[in-house]
């Protein structure tokens, strides 16, 4: 397998904990999304993903997009550890939490969101930190909540093993302090966070531990 990925991307970042998780060998291919860049702008990596997004996971001839459609087909192909539920109703519950982040957190505060609030909307720092902070508090208000109720050992967002929200909820929680915003009301979120973070197909996943960090 191949993956394009940048090692700041949130949706990036969930897809490396599930290859992870999922005991797969990958191949990591950097995309750099940095203005001075703008590789997925380029057309070598549109001819990969017409999209111009990160993350794409290529596997035996077949490009996949959209971080949760790729961490579901690798669920899929490769079952063991499960990332879902297996009631019907729990499974949405799971899916609900990581569309929270995935569909309202994550792109109102995608990077091309806010350089388009810089220019051409001419906003400036302050004001743009403002969106992040308020659409994060937002998201994460709602998932502190969906936390106390599903998680059944204050170290996962459901139940007592790693799901498709625990993929989710690490990278925007890192987001979240990459940007200083205000965690403390979210006691939670911080606890599971921090036993997450702990595993190694989580450690191994971050930022930081990547080949283009710097």
């Amino acid at each position: 397998m191949k993956l394009y990925t940048y090692f700041r991307s949130s949706a990036a970042y969930r897809v490396r904990i599930a290859l992870n998780l999922k005991g797969i060998t990958y191949e990591s291919l950097p995309v750099d999304l940095r203005a001075d860049a703008s590789a997925h702008r380029k057309s070598a990596y549109l001819a990969v993903n017409p999209q111009g997004l990160i993350p794409a996971l290529e596997d035996a001839g077949t490009t996949f997009v959209q971080s949760l459609a790729i961490i579901e087909y690798l669920d899929e192909t490769h079952p063991e550890p499960p990332l879902l539920p297996r009631s019907p109703s729990d499974r949405a519950q799971v899916r609900a939490m990581a569309l929270v982040i995935a569909c309202d957190i994550h792109p109102l505060n995608n990077l091309r969101v806010l350089n388009y609030l810089r220019s051409p909307l001419g906003h400036g720092e302050e004001a743009v930190n403002a969106w992040y902070h308020h659409w994060i508090a937002r998201g994460l208000q709602i998932l502190e909540g969906d936390a106390k109720r599903f998680s059944g050992d204050g170290r996962h967002m459901f139940g007592t093993s790693v799901t498709l929200a625990d993929l989710c909820i690490v990278p925007q929680m890192y987001n979240a302090r990459r940007f200083k915003c205000d965690i403390a009301p979210y006691p939670t979120l911080r606890s599971i966070c921090a036993h997450l973070e702990t595993l190694p197909v989580f450690a191994k996943a971050a930022p930081e531990a990547q080949p283009d960090a710097g």
